[in-house]
C-alpha cells in the first residue's frame, strides 16, 4: 500500500504507540470501519419493519415513577 510520507509517519508512530505493527495496525482499523459499515446496514434493515406506532407502544411499557438509584444520568 502507498502512503503519503506524512500519513506513513503518523501511523508508524500510532502503531508503535499501541505496541503492535504497522500491518496490525491496518489490519485493525480495516476491521473496525467494516463493523462500523455492517452495524449500519443492520440498523438500517430492522428500521425498515418498525412503526412509530409500535415504538410509542413498546415506550409506554417502559415503568414512569422516580429514577431507581444506580439508573441516574452521570
Amino acid at each position: 500500500m502507498r502512503l503519503p510520507d506524512s500519513l506513513h509517519r503518523n501511523l508508524k508512530s500510532a502503531a508503535e504507540a499501541d505496541g503492535i505493527s504497522i500491518n496490525q495496525f491496518i489490519s485493525l482499523a480495516v476491521a473496525e470501519k467494516l463493523s462500523a459499515l455492517q452495524t449500519y446496514d443492520i440498523i438500517a434493515e430492522r428500521a425498515k419493519g418498525s412503526s412509530r406506532d409500535a415504538f410509542l407502544q413498546a415506550m409506554s411499557l417502559v415503568p414512569q415513577g422516580p429514577v431507581q438509584e444506580g439508573d441516574e444520568l452521570p
